[in-house]
């Protein structure tokens, strides 16, 4: 956690535009969980928007709703089995936290659990919108705190150093992809 560092608010969007998976986290009446989530995006630069699927037949669904925030993280490719052990289970059955032995802090401006050792953290609160959330199981949240590990993301720019650093998108049935090379181009 010591290589954390903010990310101005208007900025937040550039830790997900390049549409990796995430962890969500939550907690609401002193019971946490953690899942994942492919569905995440950016929606607006200031205030700092995203916007989150989040099933109704989720555990984390109930605390979200419950608590008004989450926490969205960016796991590297060293959590992968991590990432799809916590999407394949239920968090009403088991605290997923102790089961998996997950280590854990403190998200800083919501109170929620986050998962150590992910390359970023966006803390949401949600904007109330129940016909969404009813009909489309979609919920826009507003950022009050974003930071991300300055080994992999600083000034405004993903850069992965390593494999072990970088960001990583689900396919399905266990299969994942690593973020690849960056690389830039001129305007014409």
């Amino acid at each position: 956690m010591n290589h954390l560092q903010d990310v101005p608010l208007a900025k937040a969007y550039l830790l997900l535009n390049h549409g990796p998976s995430t962890l969500v986290t939550s907690e609401h009446d002193g019971v946490a969980n953690v899942m994942a989530a492919a569905w995440v995006m950016p929606l607006d630069f200031d205030p700092p928007k995203l916007m989150l699927v989040l099933d109704r037949n989720t555990w984390s669904r109930h605390l979200v709703e419950g608590s008004g925030a989450f926490v969205i993280q960016l796991p590297s490719r060293r959590q992968a089995e991590l990432t799809l052990t916590v999407g394949s289970n239920n968090g009403g059955e088991m605290d997923k936290f102790a089961r998996f032995d997950i280590a854990q802090g403190r998200a800083r401006k919501i109170a929620a659990p986050i998962v150590e050792g992910c390359l970023a953290y966006l803390e949401c609160k949600v904007i109330a919108e129940p016909h969404n959330q009813d009909k489309y199981d979609l919920f826009i949240a507003e950022v009050v705190a974003a930071y991300a590990d300055e080994r992999a993301f600083s000034n405004g720019r993903w850069h992965f150093p390593d494999d072990e650093l970088r960001t990583i998108h689900y396919q399905a049935g266990g299969a994942f992809f690593a973020t690849g090379e960056a690389f830039q181009v001129s305007r014409g």
